[in-house]
């Protein structure tokens, strides 16, 4: 039998290799397996347990309930598939969620996810993340290196109801693994790989106090060489490297009452943007030239303090959360070997944010009637941010003007944004009988901004412009949602909710256009989740219609400060589209998984994105596509282990994901042809040491994830910067 299983694991891996080479199937977020190569003990189940898929649980309504109930269209990637994996950002970990598309640079600070084709500006996201509670209220802070994460949530569609600001297309949320009460475990472990690829990480977890305090401990260094060379030094140009860490304390002073602390830093030293002009980069693969090497840094501190109250008729929760991180980066702003222009800037932000949820107790319910019970949840939120940046192009003399005989240095901007504001929310869920819930929640959002944008010449060429301005902006959300739960596992839901996100300033911007106004949307969505074949499968799928009032697009400043964006709105939009998952056991230690997502977003015709830089005026976009959407997104994969003997176990995983096209501007004059990406990892682990080979994009494929807008300055139009290389290596690890 043991035999036949291990061939069966050799079909299978054979068959995943062939399906990324010919046609992807679909994808969905992946039924975990134990952690072959994690840094957690493997749980051993009975024989009938092991067929069934594992129950995810996801708080993408604020309180844990089943996957297969949520009304909600969500993607859950576990602790287990991060590991199993190599997950190692939340952009690489978004692959698993339909409909899901990071516009990322090579410079790990600026990461800006879209859904459906919600997304914007780093400075007011239309999809926050969450960090075990905390928003981040600056995309900036938002792509950290994942250490000791239990599980990611993508939850697609306006949560504006609950979570106010900023989830206008979606959440992700982030929750980290909770320390041990119980027993001492850890783990140490370090991927090798080409491109000088290194890394260390460890972990350790475990009481202090047997069942009321313990500790948990997470480090890691990883480091790599740039995949793009500068052909005018020979140098690699885009390398990173990062120290990271986290710290917990979990206290249980009394048996209804948790206090957990959590403190995450981490320290990145990355190397310079790999920006060239779009037809040479495709000429001339992760290469370009530069006069200038620059770098970008980033350091970051967040602390957590979350304490519960589990009481038999009241749940109380509140988290309190501080985010601070600063960065610095210098750049060729020209992108050629000439040395005409460069950019140095400096950004940092502080945001602090308290959360006060109180909620019915699970088994709490209200009956109102013989036929009607209700479950409910209300809370109040308050934050501060404030965000300071001074930028600095340097021109060289004759490039601002022929008349201009001498260097220039145009300070743009050096600006403070200074926000606050406060959210109160409710929401109760009707129990009709036993299988019917109409859920009704609405939430009041209140926000102040004030700004000082400056912008200023040295030599005084031109006199400096400054800007003070304050505005307010106040909103309702409210949600509405039908669920009958056929049975345990079959949920059948339809929603209505209105997507709220605030107005506010641009640090830089182009005269005028320095504030931007508020965004709404309503997003209508019906979705079914199965469960058939006694928990071996599950099939979920929904159909979603957005419609957009003051759509707000992020947008290149163009010549006058190039490299700088800023946020404007573009009149109306809508998005509609198609999602679906599915998850099977069909064998113990076999899983297949797949996903797949369909959206059309476009602009309503009268709308406007922009400067139109040839006529100077406004830009029309009517019945163009949004950008960075794109068409469809396909995922599939499969993961399978068998046991060779009593202590060796032979594990393999292979998954691909792919992008249909998508354009780069709401112009839609560039874009980016579908692409493929595939991935592959295999290893063998004896009771706590294990050892497995890795290779991503295996197939070397060659795409431009991101570009835009770059007149005068890019022979084609546009700057972009290449996807990752083939990476491949080495993991081995000790685990306890």
């Amino acid at each position: 039998m043991r035999d036949m299983v291990c061939h069966i694991f050799r079909i299978v891996v054979a068959c995943s290799v062939v399906g990324t080479l010919v046609a992807p199937a679909a994808w969905a977020q992946g039924a975990p397996q134990p952690s072959p190569g994690g840094t957690g003990q493997v749980t051993q189940e009975d024989g009938a347990l092991r067929l069934r898929l594992p129950t995810i649980t996801v708080t993408a309504q604020k309180e844990s309930e089943n996957i297969q109930d949520a009304p909600v269209s969500v993607t859950a990637v576990t602790g287990d598939t991060l590991q199993n994996a190599g997950v190692r950002s939340v952009s690489e970990a978004a692959q698993f969620a339909p409909n899901t598309f990071f516009n990322e640079f090579t410079a790990r600070k600026l990461s800006n996810p879209r859904f459906r084709g919600v997304g914007s500006s780093p400075n007011n996201p239309s999809v926050t993340t969450y960090i075990d509670g905390v928003p981040q209220l600056n995309a900036n802070s938002s792509s950290i290196e994942l250490i000791d994460v239990d599980q990611i949530e993508f939850v697609r569609g306006p949560q504006s109801a609950l979570f106010g600001r900023n989830t206008l297309g979606g959440l992700i949320n982030v929750t980290s693994r909770r320390p041990s009460l119980a027993g001492w475990s850890g783990g140490i472990s370090g991927p090798f790989g080409n491109f000088g690829a290194s890394e260390m990480r460890g972990n350790l977890s475990g009481p202090l106090v047997p069942d009321t305090l313990a500790l948990g401990v997470a480090a890691g260094y990883s480091r790599r060489d740039g995949f793009t060379t500068n052909d005018t030094t020979g140098n690699n140009l885009d390398s990173r490297s990062a120290a990271f860490g986290k710290v917990q304390l979990l206290w249980t002073p009394a048996a209804a009452w948790t206090v957990r602390g959590i403190l995450s830093g981490e320290g990145a030293q990355d190397g310079d943007y790999a920006l060239y002009d779009l037809a040479a980069l495709r000429a001339n693969r992760y290469h370009t030239t530069r006069s200038i090497e620059g770098f970008t840094r980033r350091g970051l501190v967040a602390p957590t303090f979350i304490v519960t109250r589990a009481g038999q008729r009241l749940n109380l929760e509140t988290t309190t959360g501080i985010v601070w991180w600063k960065t610095r980066d210098k750049t060729d702003l020209d992108y050629t070997a000439l040395p005409m222009m460069t950019r140095d800037n400096n950004e940092k932000d502080l945001q602090f944010t308290q959360e006060v949820r109180v909620a019915s107790a699970p088994n709490a319910s209200i009956a109102l009637t013989d036929r009607m019970a209700l479950r409910w949840q209300a809370g109040a939120f308050v934050f501060t941010q404030n965000y300071t940046q001074n930028a600095v192009n340097s021109f060289a003399p004759f490039v601002m003007s022929p008349f201009i005989n001498f260097p220039v240095d145009q300070t743009s901007p050096s600006s403070t944004l200074d926000d606050k504001g406060i959210g109160v929310y409710g929401q109760g869920t009707f129990t009709f009988g036993s299988r019917l819930d109409g859920i009704v929640g609405v939430r009041a959002d209140y926000e102040s901004k004030d700004a000082n944008l400056n912008t200023s010449f040295s030599p005084a060429i031109a006199a400096p412009t400054v800007v003070n301005a304050s505005r307010s902006f106040t909103d309702v959300s409210p949600r509405f949602t039908l669920a009958y739960h056929a049975m345990p596992g079959r949920t059948i839901y339809a929603t209505a909710v209105r997507g709220f996100k605030a107005g506010g300033f641009n640090a830089a911007s182009p005269a005028g256009s320095e504030g931007y106004n508020q965004e709404h949307s309503w997003n209508y969505e019906a979705g079914v989740k199965t469960s058939w074949l006694a928990e071996r499968l599950s099939l979920n799928g929904a159909f979603f219609y957005i419609d957009w009032k003051d759509l707000q697009v992020n947008l290149p400043t163009g010549p006058a400060a190039p490299g700088q964006f800023y946020i404007s709105n573009a009149g109306g939009a809508t998005s509609k589209g198609v999602e679906g998952e599915l998850s099977v056991r069909p064998l113990e230690g076999l899983d297949l998984f797949g996903g797949v997502g369909y959206t059309k977003a476009r602009f309503d015709s009268g709308s406007t994105s922009g400067i139109d830089f040839t006529t100077g005026g406004p830009k029309d976009v009517s019945g163009n596509t949004l950008s960075n959407t794109p068409d469809y997104t396909l995922n599939a994969g499969v993961q399978h282990s068998c046991s060779l003997t009593s202590a060796l176990m032979l594990y393999g995983r292979a998954d691909v994901v792919r992008y249909g096209a998508y354009q780069y501007d709401d112009a839609n004059t560039a874009s980016q042809e579908a692409y493929s990406i595939a991935n592959f990892r295999l290893g063998v682990r004896a009771r706590q040491v294990f050892v497995e080979g890795w290779m991503r994009n295996a197939f070397d494929t060659f795409y431009v994830p991101t570009a835009f807008a770059y007149p005068g300055l890019a022979a084609s139009g546009f700057i972009g910067e290449s996807g990752a290389a083939r990476t491949f290596g080495v993991r081995a690890g000790l685990t306890f």
